[in-house]
Formats: C-alpha cells, structure tokens, sequence
C-alpha cells in the first residue's frame, strides 16, 4: 500500500490531520493499534478552545459539536471555603471554549473520514518505521497478517508510549521531563453536572476539580498519592473526598450517581524538542504532555497538526519546503507557552508538599490565589492563558482577533 502521508494514530491528532490533508487534496492512510470501539470510548480531554471549535466548524466537521457541546465563559476556583471566578468571556476578548469530550471528536472525525473515503486501519499494530532517508515505510500487523505502508511522509501522532518517538536515536533525541510526586483519580459518573462551569479546588487535603462532559455525565478528578491504586477508592470514598474538597461556605451541592469508570493516572509534563527527524513529524503526546490543569493537550494537539498540514500542502502543492524547516519552532513557541501555564497552575492548585504537608507552602499558595483571583491583570493573565492562543492556519480568516503571547 502507498500513499503520501502516514500517520500513525487514530487520536484527535492524527484524525485532524487527515481531514486537513484530505481538504488540501492530499492523501494520508491512518494505522490505528486499538480497536475503533475502543478509540470512540477512550475519555480523555474535554475543553476546546474557541479556535479549536471554529476550526471544525469551518472544516465542516462540527455540527454535532454546536448542538451537544457546552459553551463555557468562566470557571470557579475555590481555597479556604471562598468562591473566585476568572470569566473568559468578559476578560479575555469576548472567546468562549466549548466543553466536549475528546471521544466525541474522534467519533465525528472517523465519521466524516469514512464518508470521504479515508483510508483508517483499526487493529493495525505499527512495528517498525524504516527508510526516514528515502521513501519511509511503516511496517505492521492487522489482520494477522505483516504488511508494509510506503509513504513520503511519516506523521507519528501515537502518544507518549508510541513508536514514533522511539525510532529516534537516542542521541539525536533531545527531550525534557517533569514527574510528579502524586497522581490524579480521574472518575466519571451517570450524574447531572452540578455547575454551569468548570470548578476547580485547592484545598488543604489535596485538588479536585469538578466538570462535565454532557447534561447528564459528569467528570471529576481528585490528587491522589503516588502510592494509592483505583482499589484503595471505593465508590462511597471517593463521593465522601469530593464532596469534603469541594465544599463551599454557599448554598452549592455536588450531585452523586453511579460511577461508570474509575482511571488512576500519573501527573508528568513532557516536551521532546526533535518534534521533526528526516521525514517524519511528531505532533500531540508524542511530542509533549502537560497535566490536565490548563487543558491543554488537545488544544496543543490540535495546533500542532495546524501547522503541519499547511506545511505539507506547501510541500506537495508548491514543492516547496520552508514552512515544514519551521514546523518544530513554531509548534515549540506554543508548547513551551502551555507547560509554562499548567506547571503554574498545577503548583498553585495542587498539594505539591505532598508528602510533608509544609504549612508554609500552603500559605504561600493562598496568597498566590489571592493574588491570581483578585487582581485583574493577574486574572486577565490567567484567562488568557485558559482561552488560549490563536491557531496558525490556513482554514481561519487571517484578520480574525490576535492575542499576545501571555507568560
């Protein structure tokens, strides 16, 4: 099989990327190793900035999304039993994000692929990437059988484990981590969201954060130590510690109904700065991962296959390579921009004096909340950052609202 684009991975990243490619008249093939079942069903992220939702609005695929998503304009932050909120709306030009779960994405994606003809291999075990000096070929299984892609471009969008990554030798690899000393319980349930908005909490005992995926599911999170497994929470604590973080001094109750998934999850931010070697791109968690404090990762994603499919149109369209020899700085500006954000708002939401609990820590946090809460500058800042930063794409109007870049 041959085509001119192969990507590997059927997440938000590399569905996008087809689609883009597909409307600049250039074919791709997706190899996908987990079932389309289980890619539809997997929740991860489910804030979309305001470009985000334009973009697939204006690609045709987000119809759906306009009628199920929920507009988002603010969110609350709570500490000390007060209630702060940071209105994106009002502070941040007028941008509302949409909440959206990112198996609903996907779903609308695999959709509109298969009614365009997409080529979309489910099962299809990516094993080996070899000839990135020539004519690449992705090497894998479906179907029991090995089988060979050929391509003249490899776009490895399959995750932080994936094998894209992997091919790069080790010393040309250059790559910063952060791990955490804690991880997160991220919890859905059949229950009415309690909140119009995203609310978020600080609390002594460690963060929880409340939010929604649809009028009747909602989703939540709660920091967990590094040594605690989803067996040490059973449904009744978990409702208990919620409850107990997300406590207010108003009149707010927090809606409780049956758990439906229960996931423990590692807290790292990551970014690899060779996000480009010979002919093959990285882009999405296989070139960076924050934590889910600023929701970020789709909307990074989602940046990154922006810039890559209007590079790859130029290059098979006007043979031309400028725009791809830029792919990795531009892609780094904003990736460097959002692991700044959530590594701020992780360390002023989060316990991060986990293990000892330093009273002194926890009062330099309030007053940071304070500060962030209660300052308008500081508060614009933040909902800027929430907001997020105008894609680089040729699908948008070019003279549509530019923001600055917010540190």
């Amino acid at each position: 099989m041959r085509t001119q684009v192969g990507i590997i991975g059927a997440g938000p990243s590399g569905l996008v990327l087809s689609h883009l490619l597909y409307l600049h008249g250039i074919d791709s093939v997706i190899l996908e190793s987990r079932s389309q079942a289980y890619v539809e069903a997997r929740m991860r992220a489910g804030v979309l900035d305001s470009d985000v939702t334009a973009l697939f609005k204006a690609v045709g695929v987000g119809e759906r999304m306009m009628k199920e998503g929920l507009p988002q304009e603010q969110m609350e932050i709570r500490f000390e039993g007060k209630r702060r909120y940071i209105n994106w709306k009002e502070l941040a030009g007028g941008r509302v994000n949409m909440v959206y779960g990112q198996q609903e994405v996907v779903k609308d994606f695999i959709q509109r692929r298969q009614q365009d003809g997409g080529k979309l291999f489910f099962e299809a075990q990516a094993l080996r990437i070899t000839d990135l000096d020539g004519r690449p070929t992705i090497e894998y299984m479906h179907e029991g059988q090995q089988k060979k892609l050929e391509c003249e471009i490899v776009a490895a969008c399959d995750g932080y484990h994936g094998i894209g990554r992997r091919t790069i030798p080790a010393d040309k690899l250059e790559a910063y981590e952060l791990n955490y000393s804690f991880a997160w319980l991220g919890i859905v349930a059949e229950a009415r969201p309690s909140s119009k908005w995203l609310v978020t909490s600080a609390h002594e005992r460690g963060y929880a954060m409340h939010s929604m995926r649809s009028p009747s599911i909602s989703r939540n999170y709660l920091q967990i130590p590094l040594t605690d497994t989803v067996d040490d929470w059973s449904d009744e604590r978990i409702w208990q510690e919620l409850q107990t973080r997300l406590e207010t001094d108003a009149d707010w109750k927090l809606e409780e109904g049956a758990i439906l998934e229960k996931t423990r999850f590692d807290i790292r931010s990551f970014v690899c700065h060779t996000m480009r070697y010979k002919k093959m791109f990285l882009a999405g968690d296989s070139a960076h991962m924050v934590p889910p404090t600023g929701g970020r990762g789709l909307n990074q994603a989602i940046a990154d296959v922006c810039i890559l499919a209007d590079g790859l149109a130029d290059y098979f369209k006007k043979s031309s390579s400028a725009h791809l020899e830029r792919y990795t700085d531009l892609c780094l500006q904003r990736v460097w921009h959002a692991q700044q954000f959530t590594w701020r708002m992780t360390s002023v939401l989060q316990r991060l004096d986990w293990e000892n609990k330093n009273p002194y820590h926890r009062q330099v946090q309030i007053a940071q909340l304070e500060y962030l809460t209660s300052n308008r500058a500081a508060a614009t800042s933040l909902a800027e950052c929430y907001a997020g930063m105008p894609l680089q794409t040729s699908f948008l109007p070019s003279d549509r609202p530019q923001y600055p870049l917010v540190i």
